[in-house]
């Protein structure tokens, strides 16, 4: 699933080609993708008509489309969602699910989804921020973010470090790949206890995962596949720069040891056993 770099590079991929635009149509090519909408494809495309995008907006890895009536379009890329931006009369992509024209004319904004675990859904007064994802904590790129806030919640959690980042209602938009990268930069094991590290260990842990997403972001975020693309079609160019993600068998770039993939949560952990060993008190 996209993460927040990956997805606030949707999110300005989108600036320019929706703000200020208003619907002229909406065509739902298939049903599941606005299965979110309870009341049905037809009304959430009879909704939409006649409105006026305002600018894209994001928290964490949730990226919604306000409208200028109030309301928004709640949009979840799953794991293979992807909003790609066409001239008109250009050629269908095999998997294009959703298409949006315009009273003006110009270029579609298509939402495509292979494998359909992501979607759209029509949110009333959502603009500023949906219900349905208030529950989200605000992630490190939010002029609000709270460190001293999120070190709390963190140490109240008891539990294993990496659950703790991955919990979006403590701290949002690090998923699996950049938990990864930000405990290798700290130098710690995804199963340390969060009740054992410091507030100043916790504020540093912050600062490298905005750091790596910050890194990630710069070069359009992390693909490795064609499930990940910007809304031109690019993909994303970090994973030449991950250190453990992935990188399974390779030497660790600080002291040379072989980095292990280990389970975790029915997915993967990639560490460094000698910078980031198992610690004497540990929650899995």
């Amino acid at each position: 699933m996209p993460e927040l770099p990956e997805v606030e590079v949707v999110r300005r991929g989108l600036v320019d080609f929706l703000t200020g635009r208003t619907v002229d149509t909406v065509e739902v090519l298939h049903p599941r993708p606005v299965r979110r909408h309870a009341a049905g494809a037809e009304d959430f495309a009879s909704r939409l008509k006649g409105q006026v995008f305002a600018e894209p907006a994001r928290r964490g890895k949730y990226l919604w489309l306000p409208l200028t009536s109030g309301d928004a379009v709640l949009t979840h890329l799953g794991m293979s969602g992807q909003f790609r931006v066409q001239p008109v009369g250009a050629p269908d992509e095999p998997h294009l699910r959703v298409r949006f024209r315009f009273a003006d004319g110009g270029g579609e904004v298509r939402f495509v989804d292979q494998r359909m675990f992501g979607g759209l859904s029509y949110s009333e007064g959502g603009a500023e921020l949906p219900a349905e994802i208030a529950h989200i904590a605000r992630d490190p790129f939010d002029p609000l973010f709270d460190p001293d806030e999120v070190v709390a919640k963190i140490r109240r959690r008891r539990t294993g470090l990496k659950r703790a980042l991955l919990d979006q209602t403590a701290v949002s938009g690090i998923g699996n790949i950049y938990a990864d990268e930000t405990l290798w930069r700290a130098k710690l094991h995804y199963a340390r206890a969060t009740e054992t590290l410091k507030p100043v260990q916790i504020k540093g842990i912050l600062g490298h995962a905005h750091d790596v997403m910050a890194e990630a972001l710069t070069v359009g975020g992390t693909s490795f596949d064609a499930l990940y693309v910007n809304v031109n079609g690019e993909s994303g160019y970090f994973e030449r720069g991950l250190n453990v993600y992935g990188q399974e068998g390779s030497p660790c770039p600080r002291d040379g040891r072989p980095i292990r993939r280990e389970p975790f949560m029915n997915r993967s952990s990639y560490r460094c056993p000698k910078c980031q060993p198992v610690p004497r008190q540990v929650r899995w």
